[in-house]
């Protein structure tokens, strides 16, 4: 299945993650800081939804009360 999510509160403009059987196939995050986005999502390929919820929940930017990893486990849990 593919998630398709907008976040709030974040640079990142727009997700698209592919999750199979409950293991995330592949992460596109459309806008926000390229490197560590690129870098996150190379991360979370093959990882458990479950366990990328529970690492990225709750992970703030700077004084935001939110932050890109966080609304990627925000859609993940769309799925859970």
């Amino acid at each position: 299945m593919t998630i398709r999510y907008t976040p709030r509160g974040v640079c990142s403009r727009a997700f698209q993650i592919q999750v199979e059987e409950g293991v995330i196939q592949d992460v596109h995050v459309e806008g926000g800081c390229d490197g560590n986005l690129k870098g996150l999502s190379s991360l979370l390929k093959g990882m458990k939804v479950e366990e990328a919820v529970s690492r990225l929940e709750g992970i703030r930017c700077g004084p935001k009360p939110t932050s890109c990893p966080d609304q990627i486990a925000q859609a993940l849990k769309t799925v859970l």
